[in-house]
């Protein structure tokens, strides 16, 4: 299947429709000549209002990380972003629930196939992290500690999500250690 077709595809997925009270609408950036992957988790929110990936603040601190402007993030042509769920999943007690595993067994393997010159992957959480490094440690924080073990093709974060600021001020090593290191990468890659 071409990647035109498999995105069209993605794009008209209704396989949550009935889970879904707020609707579906799957959101991602994608094409096969990308060198960049960010995999994420799902869709928040104010991304399944506007069909923007990371067109909110967890964006806004994604992009401070990787050290570019929104421009160079939207370029299709070097970033992919692919969550594990396309669609805004819901919130739970404790925020958004987790993404339906439906949508990474249904379409992440074929669209992974579809890269052509992917350098980097960017893991950002326990799902993504799941899928795309495995055997990375069992905790989110010890795989990010362990970043070095992957470097420099595939590296795991936490999610950027304002939810993590009691994260990012207890563990000062990450801006002070990864987050130059992975800013520095991504302009090599650039």
């Amino acid at each position: 299947m071409s990647s035109e077709t498999l995105i069209e595809n993605i794009r008209n997925c209704r396989l949550c429709e009935d889970k879904f009270p707020h609707g579906v609408r799957p959101v991602l950036q994608f094409d096969p000549s990308a060198k960049i992957l960010i995999a994420g988790q799902a869709p928040g929110r104010k991304v399944h209002e506007s069909g923007i990936p990371f067109d909110d603040a967890s964006g806004d601190r994604l992009r401070d990380w990787l050290g570019v402007d929104k421009a160079t993030f939207y370029d299709e042509k070097q970033f992919a972003i692919l969550p594990m769920a396309f669609c805004f999943p819901g919130t739970g007690k404790s925020g958004d629930l987790a993404p339906p595993k439906i949508c990474a067994q249904t379409w992440r393997d074929e669209l992974m196939a579809q890269f052509e010159s992917l350098e980097l992957v960017i893991i950002l959480g326990q799902y993504a992290k799941a899928y795309h490094a495995p055997n990375a440690a069992k905790s989110v924080t010890d795989a990010v500690k362990r970043w070095r073990e992957h470097w420099p093709q595939q590296l795991i974060l936490p999610h950027p999500s304002p939810r993590n600021n009691i994260w990012l001020k207890r563990n000062q090593w990450f801006d002070d250690e990864v987050v130059p290191a992975l800013k520095l990468r991504v302009q090599e890659i650039l």
